[in-house]
């Protein structure tokens, strides 16, 4: 079996890889039968003289391969016909912009596995970049802070090497006694507490959190449960919200009136209730002044996500009262962080992570007979065809 590493096609580009050198020698030696090869790249994080020097051939033709591995979608013209692609499609909520790209892949008889949708028995990701997420989106909330009032000036995550310079320059400037709500408790949550905890702020529980002063940075973590309720007044439960989203409603407004930032790393499905809402923050109460949005759902739970924002210009400012977007510098804005791509800012310590995870949890299934489904539950379309499990896209692709 042929696995190819194929360059990043998509603009603006992508340093990530699925494999660096050592996890793609890890591959290697773990499985001596497999053939690998490396597309050359002039943008990926590690050079092709990095493979070269690992002892793997860079070319310029890889349609030798049978599988082929990317991170971002590949552009339609760039697809080669009957080849079993990996890659984040973007397509599995019908998303307009790739509806082509989805066409493409049916019309050359590619198999498409989709990183998003390599799950377990019990529907758990197996892989993804969302501890990275986590850990620059907090990193670049509190560098919002920062620039907002004019209290330190941190330099961008992308122009550091890894986790640790990230850290090393966040314990440096003097942060004032914030209060930091973090929501969610998912792999990008949990990166943004990795973070926060590293640097050295201190987690409380969500009583002193809503009801003590402090001398210090201190953040809650939140969970379903706890910025949402029932409608009915029942109790509260994951399980519960997960079944029957439409039973809750907001009750966020009780952390909006004591804290300064926000950093926002919760799953979101379509149809769920609002988690803060315009009227939240425009409300006399309100203290929220930086918004960290790194689930970035445009339309969805946080309304001052009015647009995704880039690396390039990561802040915009937003005018409750007019729910519009305003000058980060307007008297009654609040800075919004919602950048869409965040762990293209640390290439090199996601794609490591990235592979591990990948070597672990989806290459055994190549040379074990996918004895768990785990091919077979990801791929969205093979033989021409959508898949069964995938079929509700059938309208997404003929309208």
């Amino acid at each position: 079996m042929k696995f190819g590493i194929i360059k990043e096609g998509k603009i603006p580009t992508d340093k990530r890889v699925v494999f660096s050198p050592n996890a793609l020698n890890k591959f290697k030696n773990t499985y001596p039968e497999a053939e690998l090869f490396v597309e050359s790249s002039d943008i990926r994080v590690f050079s092709d003289q990095a493979y070269n020097d690992a002892g793997f051939e860079v070319t310029n033709d890889i349609t030798n391969c049978d599988i082929l591995f990317g991170v971002k979608e590949v552009p339609v013209e760039q697809l080669i016909p009957n080849k079993t692609y990996f890659f984040f499609s973007h397509t599995i909520k019908k998303q307009p912009y790739n509806k082509q790209l989805l066409q493409a892949c049916i019309a050359k008889n590619i198999t498409l596995i989709d990183h998003e949708t390599l799950i377990d028995q019990n529907n758990v990701r197996l892989i993804g970049f969302g501890r990275y997420a986590g850990i620059v989106g907090a990193y670049n909330t509190m560098r919002a802070f920062g620039i907002k009032y004019e209290l330190f000036s941190l330099v961008k995550a992308e122009k550091l090497g890894s986790k640790k310079d990230l850290i090393e320059r966040l314990k440096k400037p003097f942060m004032p006694p914030v209060k930091i709500v973090l929501t969610g408790t998912g792999k990008v949550g949990m990166g943004a507490k990795e973070l926060l905890d590293d640097v050295g702020y201190k987690m409380v529980n969500i009583d002193k959190f809503l009801n003590n002063d402090f001398d210090e940075p201190v953040y809650v973590q939140l969970d379903v449960q706890d910025y949402y309720r029932r409608k009915d007044g029942k109790t509260a439960s994951k399980l519960d919200f997960i079944t029957n989203p439409n039973d809750y409603e907001s009750d966020f407004e009780k952390f909006s009136q004591v804290a300064d930032i926000v950093i926002a790393g919760h799953f979101y499905k379509d149809g769920s209730p609002k988690i803060i809402t315009k009227e939240m923050l425009n409300a006399p109460l309100n203290q929220v002044k930086v918004i960290g949005d790194i689930s970035c759902d445009i339309n969805g739970p946080i309304d001052s996500t009015l647009r995704s924002s880039t690396i390039e210009e990561p802040f915009y400012g937003y005018y409750p009262r007019e729910n519009k977007e305003v000058s980060l510098d307007h008297p009654a804005a609040i800075t919004v962080m919602a950048v869409d791509n965040l762990p293209c800012e640390l290439p090199k310590d996601a794609s490591e992570g990235f592979g591990e995870m990948f070597l672990e949890n989806v290459i055994p299934a190549f040379f074990n007979g996918d004895k768990d489904e785990i091919l077979k539950r990801a791929t969205i379309c093979t033989s021409g065809k959508l898949t069964e499990r995938f079929s509700y896209l059938q309208d997404y692709i003929e309208n």
